[in-house]
């Protein structure tokens, strides 16, 4: 598995792990939030819910991962995963990777530059 998969693979658990902060930014970009309601709901979401987010996207990610060895590399067995488990671990571990580096730079610096350039958060 190259990176290349690995970075299809994190792109929705990322966005949807993001959605703390992303969804006062769409809020506002569609015109439905003014900025200083998209910064409170800002706060609100990513002070006592990230980790509800953050889970999500785990889970997601899981999900993507499973369903990428089952109809992909075929792996459905006990079996299969026994015989090919540095392919999976690997795969797991690049993967996970991948998501954690995307959601730092997605979330902290694209998201945040977005945010400043709406004056969401000041």
């Amino acid at each position: 598995m190259n990176l290349k998969e690995s970075f299809k693979l994190s792109t929705i658990p990322v966005l949807i792990a993001s959605l703390c902060c992303l969804s006062p930014v769409i809020l506002v970009l569609l015109g439905l939030s003014t900025a200083s309601f998209a910064g409170s709901l800002a706060d609100t979401l990513y002070g006592e819910y990230k980790w509800y987010f953050r889970a999500a996207g785990l889970i997601l990610l899981t999900i993507a991962i499973i369903i990428y060895l089952r109809r992909t590399k075929g792996i459905c067995t006990l079996d299969e995963v026994k015989k090919r488990r540095n392919e999976i671990i690997n795969l797991v571990v690049t993967t996970f990777i991948v998501a954690t580096i995307g959601y730092i730079i997605w979330l902290y610096v694209i998201v945040d530059y977005i945010g400043e350039f709406l004056s969401i958060w000041n």
